[in-house]
Order: structure tokens, then sequence, then C-alpha cells
């Protein structure tokens, strides 16, 4: 799946971009972000910086997963990750099909006050990011089933849930979401 990227979505919140990450010159982000503690479903509380540099590199060198800086306005705001779920995360754990990514998303915590709708914005416009994608047909999550507030954000974009999953790391609420079950949902209202 090649993006045509920068991507570029209207939002209620403004212009979201996303772009390939890098690595270096996005550290003290990513690192900020994913150890923060309101990122502990992210798994990498206590990571050092050379950690974090560590696993982004290998994401990012990995032909089957991606990483992406999101911004709003041109403020970097979150991280988005995208995978083959037939080969990497849900690998002989779930038939995943021809024309399924996998997605991760990350918004980073508020420095100032928080923007109202501003998750929402943001994680409608990576649901449509991923169905832009080249031959998508479907959009796969694995949140920690634990997580109710990804999980009702993901009820929100028109996701449906097909039940609890070991990962072995975690139990997944595994759950797809369809282009046509993503335009009927509540979130596609956000893109403009």
């Amino acid at each position: 799946m090649t993006a045509v990227v920068p991507w570029t979505g209207r939002t209620r919140v403004g212009a979201v971009t996303l772009e390939p990450l890098d690595v270096d010159r996005d550290l003290d982000l990513l690192h900020a972000w994913v150890t923060h503690p309101r990122s502990a479903y992210w798994l990498m509380q206590g990571a050092s910086p050379a950690g974090v540099r560590d696993a982004y590199a290998a994401i990012t060198a990995d032909p089957h997963h991606d990483a992406w800086l999101g911004r709003v306005d041109g403020v970097p705001t979150f991280l988005a990750e995208t995978y083959d779920p037939r080969l990497r995360e849900l690998t002989g754990r779930w038939p995943a099909e021809e024309g399924d990514v996998g997605m991760h998303v990350l918004v980073a915590p508020p420095a100032a006050d928080p923007v109202p709708g501003l998750t929402s914005a943001v994680f409608a416009a990576v649901v449509r990011f991923c169905l832009d994608l080249p031959g998508v047909r479907r959009v796969v999550v694995e949140p920690d089933a634990r997580n109710a507030a990804i999980r009702a954000k993901n009820r929100a974009a028109g996701f449906v849930e097909h039940g609890p999953l070991d990962l072995g790391h975690k139990t997944a609420m595994l759950s797809t979401c369809t282009p046509e079950a993503f335009a009927a949902s509540q979130l596609a209202g956000v893109l403009s």
C-alpha cells in the first residue's frame, strides 16, 4: 500500500496532514508522546529515547508497517501507524484478508487547553487516510479490550467489534470498518 504523501484532509478543527515519520527529526516529540502517562495502552511507558528510536526505526524500515507524523494546521499533533495485518500484529491469530489495513493512532497529550473535537477529527482523518490507500477495503484495529475510550471512538467511526482476541501481550478487541460503515458513521461528519 503506497500512500500519496503528504496526505491532507479538512476537518472541523483545521487541516490535518500525515507525512512519513522521520525518526531522528521527530524523536523528542515521539518519546514524549509514547511515554506519557496518558499513553499507557501504547505499551512504551519507561522507554528510553534510544529504545523509542530503535522501535520506530524498525517500523520505518519494515515494508509492511509504516509510521506517520500527523499535523493539525501545521502543528505536530499525533502519531499514526498503518500495517498489513496479514503479515504484522495479527499474523496467525486472525484471518486478515487482501485489502485489510491495520491502524494505530496516538493523539499527543495536550500542552495547553484541550481543543474540543480534536481527537474525533484526528481519528476520522486517519480512518479516511487508511481508506484512501490503494486497494484498501477494510480498516482493522486491535485496541486493548480494557480501553473503553478508544473502543467508543472506534464504534463512533463505524467499526464493528468482532470480540476479544488474545495477542499474548494484551487481550485486544478486534474491530473492522468498511468504507460504507465509515461514511454512515457519526465521525465521518467531522470531515469537510
